[in-house]
């Protein structure tokens, strides 16, 4: 009688050894040094061909930064207390530049950062909703729906100095704007009204640029999910609170990322609508520029730091936020766990 020998178990296979394919003998396993070797060739290539943007990088950002730090160190040329004499180079002041911002020049400053921040706020949050609404309508199918669109982004195309000039005009004591309505208004003089003015030129240029960005994400969206909703009985509005919004999110916040960024370092506009050193719409930009002018560039170059780190806070913020949503990790590592129990649960061990 023949006898019959029981299959090898896991436990009973010496060490190194693996399981064949259909009977086989297992061999020895062997390191895969293929993949290692693609893996750095890619990274090398990948290198390669990043390095220009990395130069031009740093040559644009990186070495100009490093050089208004140097300069933010030193003083203005003047007296010499020391030797009497008037100086020839700049002294090195350390960080009194800085302490002078929020000491001797504090109110100047704070009023350029809230006039930053208040028009940063305000221009944003209503070209989020002006670029929507645009977005929306030149999403429509209708007959003139490409004149529509040009008419639209046109103000985007403008450039900026031309807006301000024009805007300069329709606000003036005799313009367009006080003959709408019926009131003597100067627009460009100190107070509210002047802000008022500023905010409707820059809402006015950029709102386009939300909606062409919304607009891009409008045009990825299925027709099925609309036509799925219309079947289940969601009304127009349901259907952008729980389908259109949340589908063109990266879409939007990248576009309200740029547009803080942008109106941040405002500028131009405010400068050539309602002028220099006024207090009502001087911003950290236009206080930089306006130190720079006098010849004191120790301070303008803190000023410019100062902006810059503020700026750099603002798009770490948004970079986190735009992160951890476009991955979907917006629920965190309790998220990740549960996701992967969940699959493991799914697996089915054999007994």
């Amino acid at each position: 009688m023949a006898t019959r020998t029981p299959p090898e178990t896991a436990a009973d296979r010496p060490p190194g050894t693996a399981a064949g394919r259909a009977g086989r003998p297992a061999g020895p396993v062997r390191p895969r040094r293929g993949r290692k070797t693609a893996t750095a060739g890619t990274g090398r290539m990948a290198a390669l061909l990043v390095s220009p943007t990395l130069l031009v990088l740093t040559i644009v950002v990186l070495y100009p930064t490093i050089m208004a730090l140097r300069e933010s160190l030193y003083g203005t040329k003047g007296l010499d207390p020391k030797t009497g004499f008037i100086s020839d180079s700049e002294p090195f002041v350390g960080l009194q530049n800085y302490t002078d911002i929020f000491g001797e020049a504090g109110d100047r400053f704070w009023n350029a950062f809230w006039n930053t921040t208040f028009f940063t706020i305000t221009t944003v949050g209503l070209e989020t909703v002006i670029g929507v609404a645009m977005a929306l309508i030149m999403h429509k199918a209708f007959s003139g729906r490409a004149l529509i669109r040009a008419s639209i982004l046109i103000p985007w195309a403008v450039p900026t100095a031309i807006s301000g000039l024009l805007w300069r005009w329709i606000f003036n004591s005799d313009g367009v704007a006080n003959a709408l309505i019926g009131h003597q208004i100067l627009w460009t003089t100190e107070g509210f009204h002047a802000k008022v003015a500023v905010i409707i030129a820059e809402v006015w240029k950029t709102a386009p640029f939300i909606g062409l960005l919304v607009l891009a994400g409008l045009q990825v969206i299925p027709k099925e999910v609309y036509e799925a909703a219309r079947m289940d009985g969601a009304s127009p509005l349901r259907q952008f609170w729980h389908i259109t919004l949340p589908l063109v999110k990266p879409a939007l916040l990248v576009a309200v990322l740029f547009r803080c960024l942008d109106a941040l370092r405002m500028f131009d506009l405010p400068y050539l609508l309602v002028g220099a050193q006024k207090t009502s719409v001087e911003t950290l930009s236009m206080l930089a520029q306006n130190e720079a002018s006098n010849v004191r560039f120790g301070p303008a170059a803190a000023y410019a730091v100062v902006l810059f780190v503020y700026v750099l806070l603002i798009a770490l913020g948004f970079v986190r936020l735009l992160g951890a949503d476009v991955v979907g990790d917006a629920g965190g590592p309790g998220r990740k766990k549960r996701r992967r129990a969940s699959l493991r649960s799914r697996v089915e061990v054999p007994a």
